[in-house]
Protein backbone atom coordinates (compact mmCIF):
# COMPACT_ATOMS: atom_id res chain seq x y z
CA UNK A 1 0.00 0.00 0.00
CA UNK A 2 1.33 3.41 -0.96
CA UNK A 3 1.95 5.99 1.72
CA UNK A 4 -0.60 8.80 1.72
CA UNK A 5 0.67 12.31 2.40
CA UNK A 6 -0.79 15.78 2.87
CA UNK A 7 0.82 19.20 2.55
CA UNK A 8 0.41 22.00 5.07
CA UNK A 9 -1.64 24.01 2.54
CA UNK A 10 -4.27 21.26 2.51
CA UNK A 11 -4.03 20.55 6.23
CA UNK A 12 -4.37 24.00 7.82
CA UNK A 13 -6.96 26.71 7.27
CA UNK A 14 -6.00 30.12 5.92
CA UNK A 15 -8.01 33.17 4.88
CA UNK A 16 -10.16 32.19 1.95
CA UNK A 17 -9.15 28.54 2.03
CA UNK A 18 -10.52 25.92 4.36
CA UNK A 19 -8.11 23.16 5.31
CA UNK A 20 -8.71 19.77 6.82
CA UNK A 21 -8.16 21.28 10.28
CA UNK A 22 -9.71 24.52 11.60
CA UNK A 23 -6.31 25.81 12.72
CA UNK A 24 -3.67 28.02 11.12
CA UNK A 25 -0.39 26.79 9.67
CA UNK A 26 1.41 28.51 12.57
CA UNK A 27 -0.57 26.41 15.05
CA UNK A 28 0.31 23.21 13.19
CA UNK A 29 4.02 24.09 13.30
CA UNK A 30 3.81 25.05 16.98
CA UNK A 31 2.11 21.73 17.82
CA UNK A 32 4.81 19.85 15.87
CA UNK A 33 7.52 21.70 17.83
CA UNK A 34 5.75 20.88 21.11
CA UNK A 35 5.40 17.21 20.13
CA UNK A 36 1.58 17.39 20.09
CA UNK A 37 1.20 16.74 16.34
CA UNK A 38 2.89 14.24 14.00
CA UNK A 39 6.13 15.56 12.54
CA UNK A 40 6.38 16.13 8.80
CA UNK A 41 9.08 14.83 6.52
CA UNK A 42 10.76 16.07 3.34
CA UNK A 43 10.00 14.61 -0.07
CA UNK A 44 12.48 16.95 -1.70
CA UNK A 45 14.33 20.19 -1.01
CA UNK A 46 11.15 22.30 -1.29
CA UNK A 47 8.45 19.78 -0.42
CA UNK A 48 7.46 18.99 3.15
CA UNK A 49 4.54 16.67 3.82
CA UNK A 50 2.73 14.96 6.69
CA UNK A 51 1.87 11.26 6.77
CA UNK A 52 -1.92 11.26 6.34
CA UNK A 53 -2.35 8.04 8.34
CA UNK A 54 -0.58 9.65 11.31
CA UNK A 55 -2.71 12.79 10.97
CA UNK A 56 -5.92 10.74 10.87
CA UNK A 57 -4.78 8.72 13.92
CA UNK A 58 -4.13 12.01 15.74
CA UNK A 59 -7.63 13.26 14.85
CA UNK A 60 -9.22 9.98 15.99
CA UNK A 61 -7.34 10.19 19.29
CA UNK A 62 -8.50 13.79 19.80
CA UNK A 63 -12.10 12.76 19.08
CA UNK A 64 -11.88 10.05 21.76
CA UNK A 65 -10.52 12.54 24.28
CA UNK A 66 -13.40 14.93 23.51
CA UNK A 67 -16.10 12.30 24.11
Amino acid sequence: MAQRVIRIADLATTKGRRGRLPISPATVWRWVKEGKFPAPFKLGPNTTVFDLDQVEAFLAQQAEVQS
